[in-house]
């Protein structure tokens, strides 16, 4: 799908989408329950969804429940084999895979060939290690294994979903375990979003800040009633439209969240500074503040080696879309410097990349300069409604199905 973005002026409020982080977590959570949860506010993101079509082939059962809730059943460990469809989800595969390494039954996910490109050595390490079952194909896993407790060490620079996945899986052992954490720990924000949603189903697990998790074994996990929280990294974008238009407003994240992106706003304000600026904790946010910043001056991010690794390589495919508009940016190994320069329309449509980010983060600047996004469907992956937002506050969007 193409949209025609045309400039703009926006204003008014707009309510952040569903967090992905919470919604991913409580499903899981609630699938492991002997009971049922109610899990409010969810959202209808591609990427949820994959979640909730998991959970329902490992045997829970999840009906709506009106006003915007889902009623699910959970089915405790999973104990039958199933083919689990991911699609592009990233967290629905890393947080799944060691659930289905409980029962020593074997396990397919199957999703986009791009997903499967994306770092898996982390749980292959392991599965080696421990002569389980691993066969990776270009859009499929299989996994067969049964963890036992025991100390887990793993790298926590490449993403935290791995150290998610296990926290969701090392206390139903029957005995305690520890997770290590080894080099540079980043995105660590994400992992307290973990620590908060097991402790709501009554599982504990003890962090000591630094690199080590203690789990203790035997645990189960109780049904809850819960309510998903805005999302930062979405509500960024429009956020960044605040900066451009100045009347923008974004409800619906507490200002108390744990989610890392909450600081798009104080990092955005270093902008045009000359500082340097890490995105260690914050990679998602690197497509937008790249945007924010060539329209504002310029700035250098650090720590944006996984970038690459992400839904597309996100500093060479924003860098490419950025110059499109006129803007100088250069790409390093872990260091993304973009310039002051004047901006202007588009040379050339922009490409989404098939990532949700890049198509977002160009829309915003899209709304000063106009321009088209091809492959702007993309943002059905986390915010399917994102350009029906971006309407409602003014913004003059046009659509080509073709």
């Amino acid at each position: 799908m193409t949209v025609t973005v045309l400039p703009s002026r926006l204003s008014g409020s707009v309510a952040a989408p569903p967090s992905k982080s919470y919604a991913h977590r409580y499903l899981i959570g609630a699938a492991l329950a002997r009971g049922e949860s109610r899990i409010r506010n969810a959202g209808e993101s591609a990427d949820v969804s994959a979640t909730l079509g998991c959970i329902r082939a490992l045997g829970a059962a999840a009906l709506p429940a009106g006003d915007g809730a889902l009623a699910v059943s959970g089915c405790g460990i999973p104990r039958r084999s199933a083919t689990l469809f991911v699609g592009e989800s990233g967290s629905t595969l890393r947080f799944l895979i060691p659930l289905c390494l409980l029962s020593g039954v074997p396990f397919t996910f199957s999703g986009a060939k791009r997903l499967f490109e994306r770092p898996l050595s982390v749980y292959e390490t392991l599965c080696r290690e421990r002569g389980f079952r691993f066969e990776k194909t270009a859009n499929s896993l299989t996994v067969c294994g049964r963890l036992t407790p025991g100390r887990y060490e793993i790298p926590g620079g490449i993403s935290s979903q791995f150290a998610t996945g296990l926290l969701f899986a090392l206390p139903l052992l029957d005995g305690d375990s520890e997770l290590i954490l080894t080099g540079r720990a980043e995105s660590l924000s994400y992992l307290d979003i973990t620590k908060k949603v097991l402790a709501d189903f009554g599982v504990s697990v003890a962090f000591d800040g630094g690199a080590r998790f203690t789990v203790p074994g035997g645990q189960t996990y109780s049904p809850v009633d819960a309510t998903v929280e805005g999302d930062a990294s979405n509500a960024a974008f429009f956020e960044a439209l605040a900066l451009l238009h100045g009347d923008v407003r974004v409800t619906g994240v507490p200002a108390d969240t744990l989610q890392g992106d909450r600081v798009f706003s104080s990092l955005a304000e270093r902008i045009g500074r000359g500082e340097e600026i890490s995105l260690a904790d914050c990679p998602d946010l690197a497509p937008v503040l790249m945007a924010a910043a060539a329209e504002r001056g310029g700035a250098v991010f650090t720590d944006t080696a996984r970038l690459k690794l992400k839904e597309s390589d996100r500093g060479e495919a924003m860098a490419a879309e950025l110059r499109k508009f006129g803007a100088r940016v250069t790409v390093e190994e872990n260091r993304i410097t973009v310039e002051k320069a004047a901006l202007h329309s588009p040379s050339a449509p922009i490409s989404s990349h098939n990532d949700h980010r890049i198509a977002m983060a160009a829309a915003v600047l899209l709304t000063r300069y106009g321009g088209q996004i091809r492959g702007a469907e993309a943002v059905e992956k986390s915010f399917p409604d994102f350009f029906e937002r971006l309407s409602a506050l003014g913004g003059k969007v046009r659509y080509d199905e073709t």
